[in-house]
């Protein structure tokens, strides 16, 4: 295998880890992004329910066909 062959394939190779790293990276910060989003959510449906909760409840209409 000639030198420059060789160069070639680990500079390749290196560049391919750092892509590698690269996207593990983003991957790990939009996992931690979605725990975030998620932990938001539930406190919001928490926060929901608790409002509901207090609303008067709706009378027992009939639906307008009958």
């Amino acid at each position: 295998m000639s030198e420059d062959r060789l160069d070639n394939l680990e500079t390749h190779i290196a560049q391919q880890e750092q892509v590698i790293e690269d996207l593990s990276e983003a991957l790990a910060l939009q996992q931690k992004d979605i725990e975030r989003l998620k932990a938001r959510l539930l406190r919001s449906d928490d926060r929901i329910a608790e409002l509901e909760a207090g609303l008067p409840a709706a009378p027992g209409e009939k639906p307008p066909h009958y």
